[in-house]
Formats: structure tokens, sequence, C-alpha cells
């Protein structure tokens, strides 16, 4: 896929979460599953925060802040590269990140203005990746070392696969 077409798609899901407000009864927005797992306040919270740490990742790569490195990618990243979504089986948030970045029971306000926020650094960050060296890359920790492209590519999957979850949490709230 192209770095426009990602952009597109990108788009086109920060549209999805900015609509979903809408539609998302306020009084079931931090209500937790009855099995479990997150609410839609901290899927909101997790998906934005990523985004946003994605794109520092990839702007890093950007403007060679990166040490240089031979490593690449796991065989995990490849996989997930390669289909362009998540595998349809259950995964876990990284220890690493939920220390660094946890889900956190946020506001739609909150959730608005993060949206708005990703919008910027998608913005901003986009224009530089095609002239991004290939060999400057940033460690992310399940996916090893990403370059500025794969990480772009990387914020596309994560946010359709959060789209996914959100309609998990309608289902169990229904």
């Amino acid at each position: 896929m192209s770095i426009a077409k990602e952009r597109r798609a990108i788009d086109a899901a920060l549209d999805e979460y900015r609509k979903q407000l809408d539609v998302i009864p306020d009084e079931l927005f931090d209500v937790t599953p009855k099995d479990g797992g997150w609410s839609f306040a901290e899927v909101y919270s997790h998906i934005m925060q990523a985004t946003l740490g994605s794109s520092i990742a990839l702007e890093r790569c950007t403007h060679g802040n990166c040490e240089p490195t031979k490593k690449s990618l796991t065989w995990e990243g490849r996989i997930l590269l390669l289909l362009g979504k998540f595998p349809p089986v259950k995964t876990t948030v990284p220890a690493t990140v939920i220390n660094k970045m946890p889900a956190n029971k946020i506001s739609k306000e909150d959730a608005k203005n993060l949206i708005i926020k990703c919008r910027k650094r998608v913005d901003t960050t986009m224009p530089l990746i095609a002239t991004s060296s290939p060999a400057s890359k940033y460690k992310h920790p399940r996916m090893g070392m990403l370059n500025a492209k794969q990480w772009f590519k990387f914020i596309r999957i994560h946010l359709q696969h959060h789209l996914n979850q959100l309609n998990r949490i309608k289902r169990n709230l229904a």
C-alpha cells in the first residue's frame, strides 16, 4: 500500500472513531463489559496514546534520530505488516506498553481532543516519510525494528484493529 493510501485509511479510521463517539451512549462509555476487557473509554485512551507514541517513533526515523542498526522486524512484525492486519487471535498489550501508557477511563471530550492531536501528528509526519532512510529504525515492543514507512502502516493497522474491538464491546454491552 502506498503512503497516500495508508493516509486515506488512517483518516477514515480516525473519522470512524470520531463518529462512534456520537453514537456510544454517555452512560456506557466507561462501563467495563461483563466478560471483562476494556471499556470504550479505555480503548480510546489506548489507541490514541499508541497512535501518538507511534507517530513520535515515526518522526524519529524521519529525522534520523535513531541509532543505526541492522536489526529488523520480528516474525510477528513481518506477519502483521505482510497481512496488513492483526491475525484473528486475541492478543494482549505488552507490559512495557501498559506501564508506559496505561489505558485509562477518559471522558468523551478527552477522546475527541486526542483524535485531533492524532490528526495533527499524522499531518506533520506523513510528508517526512518519503525522504526518510529505510535504514533509520526505532524499536516497537513486539514487532522489532520499524522504519518510518512501517510505523505509518502500523498506525493504520492498529487503528483498524481497535475499531473491531469497539464493535465487540457494543455487542457485549447490548
